[in-house]
């Protein structure tokens, strides 16, 4: 993950998730894949040009048309966006998070069974860890 990495704004990865599924596309085809959200030529244009600025996506030139792809992966703006929705509003800690999540949301009895196997497998995981030889 590079280390500079700036978090995209909510438009800026608006586009970046129609990037991330189509692999690359020129303005017209980001505006296309939008879906539900009509987007603006212009302002489509002037995000993705705040976004090369970022290092989040770059160009190409194909005929007369400017040709965009991600920079970044989705799985590096994810982990970067946790990581700062941590530290700004839980000081940090995964668990006074999963704490507010337990206690003010409501959570699908399917899910929390995931959440409790995925936590198992993480704890079988680090033991594992610390006893293999090194």
């Amino acid at each position: 993950m590079p280390q500079s990495l700036a978090i995209p704004t909510a438009a800026e990865f608006r586009l970046l998730d129609i990037l991330w599924r189509l692999g690359e596309g020129t303005i017209d085809d980001l505006l296309r894949g939008s879906e539900n959200n009509r987007l603006n030529y212009k302002t489509v244009q002037t995000i993705l040009r705040i976004m090369e600025n970022k290092r989040l996506v770059i160009h190409s030139l194909r005929g007369r048309a400017f040709v965009y792809r991600p920079r970044v992966k989705r799985s590096d703006v994810s982990r970067l966006s946790i990581r700062s929705f941590l530290n700004r509003y839980f000081r940090g800690s995964r668990s006074e998070l999963l704490v507010n999540l337990l206690e003010n949301e409501r959570i699908d009895p399917d899910e929390l069974q995931e959440l409790e196997r995925l936590i198992r497998n993480k704890r079988k995981a680090r033991i594992a860890a610390r006893q293999k030889p090194r």
